[in-house]
């Protein structure tokens, strides 16, 4: 891996993790188009611990406030009432979809899934499933109403962005649209679900990351990784303060349209030779 690709692809991490467009569809185009090779899937998650320090530091109160209250409320049931218990469940149960499926279909997700094929596919379809869930949720819902339900339906939201291209953030955004949860509550339950499953992930791939996948992978230095990770941070943390304050006046139908181009143009690369899709 060069230190143009290294540089390029945190920035790219760090734009698109919590943005409704898939950040490991963008960082397998970027590479397709840009480096005629891909960095892979560990790749992927190793810098997504950088994005996940950012959310880490932004809700750190709220992560604080949550864990505490949990701990508390395993010994004293006076608190087992309170949002802060009930959200520390909701993160735990809401996190083991993508933990089971990721564990099950690892070979499918850094191989199969990563064909530019079903990138640019998904991009496009689940822009349609994004939209629709726009126009048609009611959004009445606050965390004040929060349910067991709601996390556990959004943790297998969260389990269909293994598959490059249907967005993590996309994926739990629309599911809590079609719960009739405001943009802005679906938003920040998504940045908190998000945790366990990407450190996690993030952990157990530091060890693949520089060895490489397939053919053709690119494979970066520690030095190179390190400042990967450290820019997706940076760049992560401004992306998140950005996202709610948008979702609290507009609606997603930027992203939809964005989603739909970039799968078009994907297609078209593809159809033209321009790029292989794997």
């Amino acid at each position: 891996m060069t230190w143009i690709e290294a540089i390029v692809l945190g920035i790219v991490q760090g734009l698109t993790e919590f943005l409704p467009v898939s950040s490991s569809g963008h960082l397998r185009i970027t590479s397709a188009i840009f480096f005629e090779r891909d960095a892979g899937a560990s790749f992927t998650a190793v810098t997504q611990l950088g994005t996940e320090a950012a959310v880490l530091l932004y809700f750190a109160k709220d992560i604080w406030r949550i864990g505490r209250t949990w701990v508390v409320g395993i010994w004293d049931s006076s608190v087992r009432s309170s949002l802060d218990y009930r959200m520390g469940w909701y993160v735990i149960i809401g996190s083991i979809p993508i933990g089971a499926f990721g564990f099950l279909f690892k070979d499918q997700i850094r191989e199969t899934a990563r064909n530019l094929w079903v990138v640019a596919t998904t991009l496009i379809v689940f822009a349609f499933v994004l939209a629709f869930a726009e126009y048609w949720g009611r959004q009445t819902r606050t965390l004040k109403n929060f349910r067991m339900r709601d996390g556990v339906v959004m943790g297998f939201a969260q389990a269909l962005a293994l598959i490059p291209g249907v967005s993590r953030s996309g994926a739990t955004l629309t599911f809590g649209l079609f719960l009739n949860l405001t943009r802005e509550t679906a938003a920040r339950y998504s940045f908190l679900l998000a945790i366990p499953a990407v450190v996690m992930s993030g952990i157990f791939s530091l060890g693949d990351v520089f060895e490489p996948a397939a053919p053709g992978t690119s494979v970066p230095t520690v030095a190179q990784m390190v400042v990967a990770t450290l820019i997706a941070f940076v760049v992560g943390y401004a992306a998140i303060a950005w996202l709610l304050r948008y979702v609290a006046h507009h609606t997603l139908y930027v992203f939809v349209l964005y989603r739909v181009a970039v799968g078009t143009l994907v297609f078209a690369l593809l159809l033209t030779g321009t790029i292989t899709a794997t």
